[in-house]
């Protein structure tokens, strides 16, 4: 029992409820531990081959204008392709800064309804990126458009500034 609790409050996982008697405590361990299932719908598919599936773990209005960059295929894609205007936040995870200047931006970005979108690349991951479009320092956020950088700030700025800066991009 304590091994189910731990398990929902760490992954975000549902057990389906077994019908097969149980021995023993270990073996109730393991047989929770194959029922699992994301969320109620059917057997986990993590391990078989294929395409992995895009799963959306926040339906707030920030993460429906917002992503991460997995890769430059997928930069190009999203970023460089893309019909709206594009605000590109360099970022790592280890900066302070960045992860003051993340949260504004997307809530700036979201006001914004739909008429600019918000691509996160962290640096650590995407260095190829951070060295074509010059980012030597940590928050770099780069406005783009139809595949242009048509502007650039570096560091944390006050919701007051994003919103011009954002203003001037659309």
């Amino acid at each position: 029992m304590a091994q189910r609790l731990l398990l929902r409050r760490l992954v975000p996982l549902t057990l389906r409820k077994t019908t097969a008697p149980v021995r023993s405590q270990s073996s109730a361990f393991l047989s929770s531990l194959s029922s699992l299932s994301w969320h109620g719908t059917g057997p986990s598919t993590q391990h078989q081959a294929g395409p992995p599936t895009v799963r959306r773990f926040c339906e707030s209005p920030a993460c429906s204008v917002s992503f991460n960059v997995q890769n430059q295929l997928d930069f190009t894609d999203r970023v460089i392709n893309s019909k709206k205007p594009v605000l590109v936040d360099f970022h790592a995870s280890w900066c302070a800064p960045c992860r003051i200047l993340g949260p504004r931006l997307e809530k700036m970005v979201a006001k914004q309804e739909g008429k600019v979108v918000m691509a996160k690349v962290d640096i650590d991951d995407q260095t190829d990126l951070a060295i074509e479009y010059k980012v030597t320092v940590v928050p770099t956020v780069i406005a783009m458009k139809d595949g242009d950088v048509v502007g650039k700030f570096v560091g944390v700025k006050s919701e007051d500034d994003l919103e011009v800066f954002i203003k001037e991009l659309i």
